[in-house]
């Protein structure tokens, strides 16, 4: 049944061959860009923002494929909104392309809670942040430590650090107001120079109020307590208190007074 290409010349045959070869290669050429939707492009939606169901309907209708390729929590946008996606919106490209979407969480991941006992206010709302977490209720209570945090609390409740809480729980944090509710003795000043004073009134959380220089004072660190009020002891020699943070007033003078031992 071959005989007719036998019988033919080589050059002939040979020819032929690339004849039909040509042929085949334009076909596929031309069947090439119907396969690969070859020069159709298409601009990407706009998605950012939107919700799942509404980024369906957007891509269906389009012709393009769709992937959730992450999620990530945002306390501040509603969950399976799309957060980002991939390509960017407007960029022009082939049709049927299929579009990566990160979109926002359905629950909050958890999170392990920080000790923040000790802290500054400042210092545990900086810590919290960057943990995802909120500052709810500021609590004080009477404490020499002003804006330290004595406790943390949740829900009302202790929550001791290391528990298991979502991201953007608010904590309730207890602070300390600066001034001990304990009342404590009037310290006895009178007698003493002033660098001493301060540093006994200091580790006591109380302060100087008034200071009245006598004339001859040159220095006040190095001038002397010959009057202080409130007094140590009261008219019936009774030792007072006062509270940490309240204020007493001195008087000073260049020479050290002296100090009736008996009271």
């Amino acid at each position: 049944m071959f005989e007719f290409i036998t019988k033919k010349s080589l050059g002939v045959n040979l020819i032929a061959g690339i004849v039909v070869a040509i042929l085949l290669f334009g076909l596929f050429l031309l069947s090439l860009g119907w396969l690969t939707d070859h020069g159709k492009a298409a601009s990407v939606p706009a998605l950012t923002g939107k919700s799942l169901e509404e980024v369906k309907r957007i891509l269906d209708s389009t012709g393009f494929e769709w992937e959730v390729q992450d999620s990530i929590y945002i306390d501040s946008i509603s969950p399976l909104q799309v957060v980002k996606q991939f390509p960017d919106a407007d960029e022009v490209v082939k049709a049927n392309r299929t579009i990566f979407l990160i979109i926002r969480s359905v629950e909050p991941p958890l999170v392990e809670m920080p000790n923040l006992i000790g802290y500054s206010f400042r210092n545990a709302e900086v810590v919290l942040k960057t943990m995802d977490l909120k500052v709810g209720d500021t609590l004080f209570r009477p404490d020499f430590a002003r804006n330290a945090v004595l406790e943390q609390r949740m829900n009302g409740q202790l929550i001791a650090a290391g528990t298991k809480i979502k991201k953007g729980s608010s904590i309730t944090l207890v602070l300390g107001d600066g001034v001990g509710d304990q009342p404590i003795p009037v310290p006895g000043l009178v007698g003493m120079n002033y660098l001493d004073a301060k540093a006994l009134l200091d580790s006591n959380g109380l302060s100087f109020g008034a200071i009245v220089l006598e004339s001859g004072v040159q220095d006040t660190a190095t001038a002397w307590i010959y009057k202080q009020s409130p007094e140590r002891l009261s008219e019936d020699n009774v030792v007072q208190t006062i509270r940490p943070g309240q204020l007493i007033d001195i008087w000073l003078q260049a020479v050290r007074p002296r100090v009736d031992t008996l009271r």
